[in-house]
């Protein structure tokens, strides 16, 4: 056949801003979420799960007004030719699950979801179209003591997973205080609905961009490092420095090298590059700035009540801090808003210090299920992002995928027994141990190097002269892997066959649990 004539095969290649996880990724993943749940149900909070698409207008507001709503979120059309989406979020369809089911859930209605989301924005790094969250919500909770318990169960999460205290903040700020400062900027009205969400989203991106790309966003514009180009929203230069001024860190604004220059730093300075106030200081700090909003004014007083039920339960501004810079881009949030932030840094593989930054948000939303229902139904939430909290533990050591061990292996030496040992696999799996017969079509080295790949703890070997003596032999991989290290000579591995031992068949369980205990497998 010529080339000419030869089939055209598809290109296998991963999608733009997708990935795909290996093993010994959704290993730890599932044991990670294990350990959310368990701190999410210890708040009372009871699982949920809800589809993965819905109708595109049910997904909230913050969707664009055009024939294909594809402004960041992947959308088609049914055969009754309405707009479904991929979820965005696990908030609005809990938002949606609530208005439908309203009458028949207790109030206020706690739950908990994990699942995967969908994103239609432009990928980069560390930024992907499909990503898993972890959120907890509370609907139907007026009271500012419910904001106060999400910040609490997330400083719990980060510690439950390994996070020691100082090497993670939860930052905390009120969509009602930023509402206050843009109406001293003069962004009120419906009319400047568009302009304010820029404004939000800029000050958002406070952490990824710095001072200086908040203030292009929030000016005429910004150019990324690929050529792209980010319209901002327009302010004019003293309505910049006004919100510049508000949201520079909490609130002193001395560098880390200024204050050490003068003494040394306290834990409280540790946990960031500028000098910290406490939260009362902070916010009496917001009143002297936007005092007399009325709006911004309540989102100052929520937030006092928010502080003081956190530090009677024990959780201070070390640990749940009070920070300007905190918005949230969703434009359905209305008060209190909140993220989970891991302060230590890492090394990359470039030789760079980086920090993981966010790795869980959350806040009110008192406007999402009355879109629904027409009435106003209190609600807050908090969302972990899975794979970057996961990435973190990897980096502070907390999880190491190498360690997770693939099934024993049971090896075919003799084809025609096949039955005896599929039997050996079984009374493995019967007895609770995952266990795999070998079904290739290799010798004994190949099938040795397959267990290997496989992560296998050991293998089980019946050759002719075991079966004779009743008996099979185990070969500890992960022993004997340690000890051949210090044995140079190939003549010398043969003869001591390090962390290899033969036990009766009728042994065999016992035997291998004796390896899967000493290695912790």
């Amino acid at each position: 056949m010529s080339k000419k004539d030869e089939p055209v095969r598809p290109e296998a290649r991963l999608p733009k801003g997708l990935f795909d996880t290996s093993a010994s990724e959704l290993r730890a993943t599932a044991d990670m979420l294990a350990k959310i749940r368990v701190v999410f149900e210890s708040y009372g909070f009871e699982p949920l799960d809800t589809p993965a698409i819905e109708y595109a207008d049910a997904l909230g507001k913050f969707l664009p007004d055009q024939d294909r709503p594809n402004e960041g979120v992947f959308s088609f059309k049914d055969d009754d030719d309405q707009w479904l989406s991929l979820r965005y979020d696990l908030t609005a369809p809990l938002a949606r699950y609530v208005a439908v089911n309203y009458h028949s859930l207790p109030k206020p209605f706690r739950r908990y979801q994990s699942g995967a989301v969908w994103r239609n924005e432009k990928p980069g790094p560390g930024r992907f179209r499909q990503f898993t969250q972890f959120d907890a919500d509370t609907v139907g909770a007026a009271s500012i003591a419910a904001d106060a318990e999400l910040c609490m169960l997330a400083a719990d999460t980060l510690e439950k997973l390994g996070i020691p205290r100082r090497s993670y903040v939860i930052k905390v700020n009120s969509r009602k205080v930023l509402d206050g400062l843009l109406e001293a900027i003069a962004l009120e009205g419906e009319d400047s609905t568009s302009k304010r969400l820029s404004v939000l989203r800029a000050i958002d991106k406070l952490d990824r961009l710095g001072e200086e790309g908040v203030r292009a966003l929030l000016g005429k514009g910004r150019k990324d490092d690929s050529g792209d180009f980010t319209k901002g929203a327009g302010l004019e230069p003293e309505a910049i420095e006004r919100v510049m001024t508000f949201v520079g860190r909490n609130v002193i604004g001395v560098g880390r090298d200024e204050v050490a220059g003068k003494r040394p730093l306290n834990d409280m300075e540790r946990v960031g590059p500028f000098e910290f106030m406490d939260n009362y200081r902070t916010l009496e700090h917001w009143t002297n700035r936007i005092g007399g909003s009325p709006l911004g004014d309540e989102g100052i007083a929520e937030l006092r009540q928010l502080v003081a039920c956190c530090e009677a339960a024990g959780y201070g501004s070390k640990r749940i801090r009070i920070d300007s810079s905190v918005v949230r881009g969703l434009e359905y949030y209305t008060g209190t808003v909140f993220e989970a932030d891991l302060t230590f840094e890492v090394i990359d593989d470039k030789g760079r210090f980086v920090r993981f930054g966010s790795v869980g948000a959350g806040g009110r939303y008192d406007g999402l299920i009355g879109r629904f229902l027409g009435d106003v139904v209190p609600a807050t939430g908090f969302s972990v992002g899975v794979s970057r909290l996961l990435s973190a533990l990897i980096a502070l050591r907390r999880v190491d995928l190498s360690t997770v061990r693939g099934p024993v292996v049971v090896l075919v030496l003799d084809r025609d027994r096949i039955a005896d040992y599929q039997r050996h696999a079984q009374d493995l799996r019967k007895a609770g141990i995952r266990a795999e017969l070998y079904l290739g079509e290799a010798g004994m080295k190949a099938q040795m190097k397959y267990a290997d790949k496989r992560g296998s703890p050991c293998v089980v070997i019946q050759g002719g002269d075991e079966r004779v003596k009743g008996e099979v032999t185990i070969k500890d991989l992960i022993e004997g892997a340690e000890a051949s290290k210090a044995i140079a000579d190939n003549v010398a591995w043969r003869e001591e066959r390090p962390g290899q031992f033969t036990v009766p068949e009728t042994d065999l369980v016992n035997a291998v649990r004796g390896v899967l205990a000493r290695h912790k497998a």
